[in-house]
């Protein structure tokens, strides 16, 4: 890279601290302008990563702040290229103040993603380990913060450049062959094709089934709270959330529009919605109340079916059942606190998953908590890094498995060598996308677009 970027790396709000990034030819250059260390000298002549104390300067030579610095020589550094940070006082006119000294140094400011796409370039990381930074930026959870940090330690580039090597050398030795067409082939040739090919192909789609809980893990879980007015819909929220964040009386229909709260139960992020209770009514804004509760259902990955345990079935609690058919679905009895009047039968012959609890007294809750996870199918996870939380990279897994089952049938039936190649180059090619090594320039530069600046 020519030119030299610069960007600040913290949030946008005040703070203790504030750090801005420097990357590329001009850094040391730039550094020992703005930057001067305690006791002399340049601080581009200090060891890489020592952090150093000094004076922090403005464009005209004015001390802004008394700071840490420190410079990454290269190609030992996160670009590969000549690095400083500066860690000063979280100012926003001190950040300001540095970001013009260094612009008029020479630098410029830096794009979405810019210092780690030219780690990409550099050969640093490839575009998995690239994608799980931006996924360790944004992890809601620890478990997801610990999957993306082992994708960036290369579990899944790693896993895919090993399959991918294998296919390169499996079509090597098939190109050998139609090389010398006269030649007669050995059949050892095509049986060790099958072998190599359907093991890629049961790994390649053993990853890419893994997406669905990585999408829950970065996305979290859309979950409506569904039930008739005054089953405890609203108290069930407040109570899962913590805090009052819905309305509730005794008074039927009080919830009218859909009231969102997120929380957290160990690796999933719960975004519940809070909905209208189902009725027949002739109040026309409720009504527009139970036909946004009916669209937040159909929308939702995780219905809480909501009912009250003191009470006898009713045609209201007959119409959330419907709702729910076949969706994912957790039947939860409210009001365990009071003696029992629900039809257990009943519920039990339309839920695989019935907990009682109490939102007023938080009996069962920790029960539910416990149950939540286990239905998403995120229990007992290894958060290891082989699971897929990028829809590019699952799809990409999909074609290259599909490609690698199709050779792995023209090899078993004896097909010409050529078919083999054909779809064994294919799945080269999408395996190749996913690590970078085959990419095109536009997907590259959508794919760091998504990135804070400064990062």
């Amino acid at each position: 890279m020519g030119t030299t970027i610069a960007a600040i790396a913290t949030g946008p709000a005040s703070g203790p601290i504030g750090i801005i990034r420097v990357s590329g030819p001009q850094t040391l250059a730039i550094a020992d302008k703005i930057f001067t260390p305690q006791g002399g000298g340049a601080l581009s002549a200090r060891p890489s990563r020592l952090l150093t104390y000094g004076a922090l300067h403005a464009r005209d030579g004015r001390v802004i702040d008394h700071c840490l610095c420190c410079v990454m020589h290269a190609p030992h550094s996160y670009t590969g290229e000549d690095m400083a940070e500066i860690q000063c006082h979280g100012s926003p006119a001190i950040l300001s103040e540095t970001l013009a000294a260094l612009f008029a140094g020479g630098a410029q400011q830096a794009a979405p993603g810019e210092f780690t796409q030219r780690a990409f370039l550099a050969g640093k990381m490839d575009l998995s380990g690239a994608e799980a930074v931006h996924d360790l930026v944004t992890a809601a959870t620890a478990q997801a913060a610990e999957n993306a940090a082992a994708q960036m330690d290369g579990a899944v580039g790693s896993r895919i450049r090993e399959i991918r090597q294998y296919l390169v050398d499996l079509v090597a030795e098939f190109l050998a062959v139609i090389d010398y067409p006269d030649e007669e082939i050995d059949s050892h040739l095509f049986d060790n094709a099958c072998e190599i090919l359907h093991n890629a192909t049961r790994a390649l789609y053993d990853l890419a089934e893994t997406y669905e809980r990585g999408r829950i893990l970065r996305e979290g879980v859309p979950c409506a709270i569904l039930g008739r007015p005054n089953a405890g819909k609203s108290s069930l929220l407040n109570a899962l959330a913590g805090v009052d964040r819905a309305i509730v009386t005794s008074v039927p229909g009080t919830t009218r529009d859909v009231i969102e709260e997120t929380i957290r139960i160990g690796a999933v992020v719960l975004h519940l919605y809070d909905t209208a209770g189902l009725r027949d009514t002739e109040d026309p804004v409720e009504k527009i109340g139970i036909d946004r509760a009916m669209k937040q259902a159909q929308a939702s990955a995780l219905i809480l079916a909501v009912f009250d345990s003191s009470d006898h079935i009713s045609d209201d609690d007959l119409m959330v059942i419907a709702r729910t058919h076949g969706k994912r679905t957790i039947a939860v009895l409210n009001k365990s606190d009071l003696p029992s009047a629900l039809d257990m039968e009943t519920i039990r012959r339309h839920f695989e998953h019935v907990i009682a609890v109490s939102a007023k007294t938080g009996e069962g809750l920790q029960e539910l908590y416990e149950l939540i996870p286990q239905v998403v199918g995120m229990d007992g996870m290894a958060f290891d890094g082989t699971i897929i939380t990028n829809a590019r990279q699952a799809a990409a897994l999909v074609r290259a498995a599909e490609r690698c089952e199709a050779a792995f049938v023209a090899a078993q039936l004896g097909i010409t060598p050529d078919a083999v190649v054909m779809d064994a180059e294919g799945a080269i090619a999408a395996l190749g996308e996913i690590t970078g090594q085959a990419v095109r320039d536009d997907i590259v530069a959508t794919i760091f677009d998504k990135f804070c600046v400064g990062k």
